[in-house]
């Protein structure tokens, strides 16, 4: 359980303004780190304590980053730590142990992964896996990771969950069913679904008695949870990736709905279709290694493709899991689809007529209720980073 206020508006001034240099020999300034660790990238922030915006921002893809390096923090925070003293105008100018000296660092990660007790976790959305430890790298004395003083790890939908708090839904949502804002309950449960890597799944409540207190985030693996089929060839998809994963009987809904989840479904399409595999496409996927995913999404605007009829498939599996989420949680406060697969497949996702809001009401008799939920498609892809920055000025 994590408890957060509300995030407050960020002040417009910085309240570092000189550069390091010039601060007293024996004083240290604070920096918070946020980061938002995907199974595809890891999105880095540095910030100055209570300004939302960043000092600087940088993305890190995993598969590259991680190809040589002793442990993820040496492949991704020391080479960020790096940038940040030739680009921030707060450090440049100074030494490795003149920072050492006058800098600590306070940082929070939103990890694609269940973090268990000792501060660590196991992401098994990175090709074979990789560990991060926050306790690990709070003792790293190696060059400027000394500087860090505190590294908390939380679930990345915790921060996903914290960064809904911190949206303008003017202009950082679109509506998924019309009047959406207008029926938000203001002390309702919150919900968030999001595909990208993978499938991740948090809540929020808030407490009715005492609503100043702000929402606390839960997080979730549901995207876990049993994929069901909706027929023949769903059926035999349910068969391919049961053979495909080594279960004997079941599919867990985030190996159809995520990137990889993409590219699974449009390599058991190509098996089935061999003659309407499109070889110029074929060859893309099959080369592009962890972004296979993304090949299938940038065709599948071609009409009657492989590619188009998986996007299909994937978009009504996502539809069906986030009606499955309203139906759990009923958030009156707002059911929010986020992930990188959000804003990229919009025109899957919006519109009544879209397999992701006919599966999101496929639901019976519970339909009208599905239909009172607020709910709403995220464009933002940086909720992750921002709900990490909130957690951890707060922590």
């Amino acid at each position: 359980m994590y408890r957060l206020l509300e995030p407050k508006e960020a002040k417009n001034k910085r309240l570092v303004t000189r550069r390091l240099t010039t601060l007293e020999p024996k004083a240290k300034t604070t920096f918070l780190i946020a980061a938002d660790i995907g199974g595809t990238n890891s999105r880095f922030a540095l910030h100055i304590p209570g300004m939302k915006e960043p000092l600087l921002v940088h993305i890190y893809p995993n598969e590259e980053a991680l190809k040589e390096s002793k442990s993820y923090h040496h492949a991704t925070l020391k080479p960020f730590f790096e940038k940040c003293l030739q680009e921030v105008e707060e450090w440049m100018g100074c030494s490795e142990e003149e920072m050492k000296e006058k800098v600590q660092v306070v940082a929070c990660f939103a990890v694609a992964g269940p973090v268990k007790p000792d501060n660590s976790v196991f992401m098994t959305n990175i090709a074979k896996g990789c560990k991060i430890d926050g306790n690990e790298i709070e003792a790293c004395t190696d060059g400027l990771l000394d500087l860090v003083v505190r590294c908390k790890l939380v679930n990345d939908f915790v921060g996903q969950g914290y960064g809904l708090l911190d949206l303008d839904l003017d202009t950082e949502t679109v509506e998924l069913l019309p009047g959406s804002k207008a029926k938000i309950n203001p002390l309702g449960p919150k919900a968030c679904v999001g595909a990208g890597t993978g499938l991740g799944e948090c809540f929020l409540t808030i407490n009715s008695l005492s609503p100043e207190l702000g929402y606390e985030c839960y997080p979730s693996e549901g995207g876990h949870t049993d994929w069901v089929s909706r027929g023949p060839l769903e059926a035999e998809l349910h068969e391919f990736l049961k053979l495909k994963f080594g279960q004997h009987t079941r599919v867990s809904t985030e190996r159809v709905v995520s990137g990889r989840g993409l590219a699974n479904v449009y390599e058991f399409l190509a098996k089935k279709f061999p003659e309407r595999v499109d070889p110029v496409v074929h060859n893309e996927f099959i080369t592009a290694g962890d972004q296979q995913g993304r090949v299938v999404g940038v065709n599948s605007g071609q009409k009657g493709s492989l590619a188009e009829q998986a996007a299909d498939i994937m978009a009504t599996a996502y539809g069906a899991e986030v009606g499955n989420a309203a139906l759990k949680f009923i958030p009156t406060g707002g059911l929010y689809v986020t992930g990188g697969l959000t804003p990229k497949n919009l025109h899957l996702i919006k519109g009544m007529d879209t397999p992701f809001i006919k599966a999101y009401l496929d639901k019976g008799r519970m339909t009208p209720l599905c239909e009172s939920i607020p709910l709403f498609a995220v464009l933002s892809e940086d909720i992750g980073l921002r709900g990490a920055r909130e957690f951890n000025a707060m922590a």
